[in-house]
This record gives structure tokens, sequence and C-alpha cells, in this order.
């Protein structure tokens, strides 16, 4: 029943603590994340989503078992979204007690026994009611540990322990408090004479002298009671709770010895597991409402089909953006793209094509894709069939970028030369509107450089760009880069049809006129339009 090492998303404890130990780790930051819109669309508060990304198989394909049971079972994302801030309030109650250095707090105790307990009780429910349904590895490993708990004597012993401890809480009605006065009828000291099972009760001190029942009438007060905390400074409402707390703690003293012992031989050690399982169980959660909020759109998802690292491979039919889906309104339906990146086709492309007609989208879309793959999600695909990266840089230029020492330019230049500083054969490239803050020639000069850089080394690469002239330089740019050992560079072109932009990704040789013409003749910008004008 050792759940100490168990994972919602790491299939051994080899797999990590090779992940914890830096193995197996793409480099995929927060800065490339937030560029792909990955961080718009999976927030989350306590990790990073960066901590989650694997390049093993095995890790990926475990975590597909768990969002696909995940998917298939409502009551699992209820459980798991019940289960959170019962464990929050836990760590929370452990920080209090490490802060005030109370270790012998009864109702504390107490308090953390209950909620443990609920804790079992919500997972075994939520994991019972999903039953035969569940197929992944890590909910059917958590569902037989938390049944085989359930119904082990010592769980039905430390429930009926703390019914009989906490019985004797709720017992308590009230606390008699003797106080001491000096001669200035000041307070000068004070204590606990009795804990009571009845309850104080408002009187009026005459009444009480002429009934003149005062040993059979203890729990009416000579003055009507006020309620706590009215009239009452921070300071106060602390000094009085400290004080109880403090009277609870000495009564149930030799209880609180035992009852520590059984919190400290078991119950820590148990809770221990879940509360390491919190980021986990975020995670999860809230990659479960990104495919859950897809799907309700109308999107497809697919389980893509990991392959070989060492095959560079990324094969997919029907890819689109998860973000701009997201984003999309009631009837609106987002256009899909076949991309296909191997050594058949090719490594490398440069997708040219007018403005706002998709280069930017289907960019973030080959980048979120393989990040979600690696992530262990399903891929925003009809199919897909990738290799994991290595890493995954982006050079998306923004205005943020200016500097007074380098210039907008040379800030560009000087992080196109940090990827290469780092890439390998393996890692994935995507360039979006690169070196786009100088003119055509010099911008086409560099990029053509890049370009055979990243031939050489034989990486994926996507490189989106309005330079229609650089798409015009790619033979010449293959037949120097081959020489070298290089990779062929292919060209997309995102289409126009019929003067509008059409979303879709095509191979094909980019031609800049046929681009401008389609729009001129949109606008009624040729010269037999205008001069048609003209004559009128």
């Amino acid at each position: 029943m050792d759940l100490t090492n168990f994972s919602l998303i790491y299939p051994s404890e080899k797999s990590r603590n090779d992940h914890y130990s830096g193995k197996n780790i793409p480099d995929i930051d927060m800065y490339t994340l937030d560029q792909l819109g990955m961080l718009e669309i999976l927030d989350l508060k306590n990790s990073e989503l960066s901590e989650y990304f694997t390049d093993d198989p095995e890790v990926m394909k475990y975590r597909f078992e768990t969002f696909n049971d995940m998917l298939a079972n409502e009551s699992l994302v209820q459980t798991l979204n019940k289960l959170m801030p019962i464990l929050t309030d836990i760590t929370e109650l452990r920080q209090l007690e490490a802060d005030s250095g109370d270790s012998e707090d009864y109702l504390s105790s107490i308090t953390e026994i209950e909620l443990y307990i609920s804790c079992i009780e919500t997972l075994s429910k939520g994991l019972q009611d999903a039953g035969d349904s569940i197929k992944g590895r890590a909910f059917s490993v958590l569902r037989d540990r938390i049944s085989e708990l359930v119904s082990s004597d010592y769980y039905a012993e430390l429930n009926k322990k703390l019914e009989e401890l906490t019985k004797r809480v709720r017992e308590i009605k009230s606390i008699t408090v003797g106080v001491n006065l000096d001669s200035q009828l000041r307070p000068s000291s004070a204590g606990v004479l009795s804990i009571n099972s009845e309850s104080f009760k408002s009187g009026d001190v005459l009444d009480k002298i002429l009934r003149l029942n005062f040993k059979d009438d203890e729990y009416t007060c000579i003055a009507n009671l006020v309620p706590f905390g009215r009239k009452q400074s921070e300071n106060q409402k602390i000094a009085l709770s400290t004080a109880f707390n403090s009277a609870i703690n000495d009564v149930y003293r030799s209880s609180l010895k035992s009852w520590k012992k059984i919190v400290q031989s078991y119950v820590l050690e148990n809770t221990d597991f879940l509360l390491n399982l919190i980021p986990e169980i975020e995670f999860i959660v809230k990659a479960t409402e990104l495919l859950t909020k897809l799907k309700e759109k109308g999107c497809t998802l697919t389980v893509p089909e990991i392959a070989p690292m060492e095959e560079k491979v990324f094969d997919a039919v029907d890819l689109y953006n998860p973000a701009v889906a997201l984003k999309l309104k009631d009837g609106e339906e987002i256009v899909p793209n076949d991309i296909s990146f191997d050594a058949q086709n090719s490594y490398i492309y440069v997708l040219t094509g007018p403005n706002r007609g998709g280069k930017s989208v289907i960019t973030c879309a080959v980048g979120i894709g393989l990040a979600m793959m690696q992530l262990g999600l399903f891929v925003p695909a009809k199919s897909a069939r990738i290799s994991p990266a290595d890493a995954v840089y982006t050079h998306f230029p923004t205005g943020a970028d200016d500097t007074i020492d380098k210039g907008r330019l040379g800030e560009e230049c000087a992080r196109l030369g940090e990827i290469f500083d780092c890439v390998t054969p393996y890692s994935l490239v995507l360039l979006d509107e690169s070196l786009s803050s100088t003119g055509s020639y010099e911008g086409s000069y560099i990029a053509a450089e890049v370009l055979s850089g990243l031939a050489i080394v034989g990486c994926r690469c996507l490189f989106a760009t309005h330079l229609h002239e650089l798409a015009a330089e790619i033979d010449r740019i293959n037949e120097q880069s081959k020489k070298n050992g290089g990779v062929l560079i292919n060209t997309l072109v995102a289409g126009i049809e019929e003067g509008r932009r059409s979303f879709k990704i095509y191979r094909a040789k980019p031609d800049g006129k046929s681009y401008a013409r389609d729009i001129a003749e949109r606008y009624g910008l040729t010269y037999d339009s205008i001069l048609r004008k003209i004559q009128k």
C-alpha cells in the first residue's frame, strides 16, 4: 500500500528521478511559451509550465493514458477539483504550526486528521464512481491503493479513534475562567477553572440574588453575555483564543501524546504523498480544462504517434492553433493545415504570403503542437506523428526589443546568434518576421546567412517572412549549404483565393506579384480598374 513514490505524470520512480535530476528535459523556457501563446491557454499557479516538459516517450505515453481517463470520466475531474482545497488547507495548517513552533496543538492535530480522512474519502468515492471506465495506469494504481487503504483495519481504527477524540471536543460548550484582581481591581492573573458541557446564559444580577439559587444556577451569568469579538481589538481576540486553546491542550495533554504518535507514525507519512501531488493535480486539471474546451468548440484532438527523436519528423494532418480556436465565436471555424517536416519533404521551410494571411498562426501552431505532445497532452490535429525535440527556440521580434546601444536590428541579430549557441539537429526553430526591422535587401541577406547555418545544423525550422526576395534565393542558399552537408530548404505559401486570404498553407514557389495582383484586383487598384475610374 506504499504510495510514497506514486505519481500521476511519471510512470516510475526512475523516470521521475531522471526528470528531477535534469535528464530528458527539453529546453522550452517560459519566454518561448509566452511567445507561442501557451501561457495564455494553460496558466498554472503552483508551478511553472516549463517544469512538465519531457522528451521521454514512456512518460508521454503514461500521461496520454491519464488524460484519456480524465476526459472520459467527469467524476475524476470533480474529484481532483474537490481534493485541491482540502490539500491546500492541510498545507496551510502545517505552515501555521511551523510558524508558531507549537507541535502539541490538540485541535490542530484533530483538524489535520479530519482533513486527511476527508482526502481519502473524496478520492475513494470519485475513483469508485469512475469504476471500470478507468483504463490508464495512474488512476488504476491510485484506485487500488486507496481502496486497499479504506478497507484496512487500521483505517477503520483511525476513524473510530478520531470519532472518540472529536466527541470530547464537541461536548465542550463553555469554559469557566478565574481572574485575580489587584488592589486597583485590575486583572492581575487568570486561569481556567473548568471545561463545561453546558453553555452559559445571559442573566440579571438582581434576578439572580433574589432567587437565591447560586448553586443550582451556576450557568446563568449576573450580566448579559457579550458576543465574542464585539468591541475587542485583534490582540484581545487572539489572547482569548490562545487562552481557550491552551486550556484544551492542558486538559487533553495525555490524550494528545498518544494521538500525536498516531499522526506522526502513519498520517503524516501518508498525507505527504498527497501534498506532493498538488502541482501534478493542478497541471492535470488545468490541462484537462484546455482539452475539454477545445472539444466543446468542435475541434479535433489526437493522441500522437511518438517517432524517434533521430527521425526529426513532424507530420500533422489538419493541424490548427488552439489559442486561436478558443477565441472563435459560435459558428466560426478555424482553418486547419497539413504540415510535414521530414527527410523526404524538408526539415526547413520558408513561409511567405500576404500580411495577416495565417503565417504567424501556423508558425505558433507547429510550436504548440510539439509542446503539447511533450507535455503528454493530445495534439490539436486530426492525426500526428512527431519526434520529440530537445529544445524549441522562437524569434518573434517585438517593439520591446529596441535598445539604445544595439538598435532593433542589432538586438534581433544578437538573439539569433544566441540560438546558434544552443541549437542542435534535434531542435525546433520558429522564426516569425525575423529581421523585419531593416530594409528588404539587408534583411534578406542576413536571413539567407541564417538559413544556410540552420540547414547545416539540420534542425527543423519554419521561417515565416514577408521577405519575398529571400524565398527567391532558396535555390542559391541550398546550393551553398549543400557543400557543407546542409539539409534541403523548401518553400510554403499562405494562399490567396479570389483576392481573399484563404489561410491555407501550400507547398509552392512564392510569387510576390501574384499576391499583389490579387489584392489589387480585390480593391480595384489594377491598372485597368484605375483607368476605368479615371475615365468615368
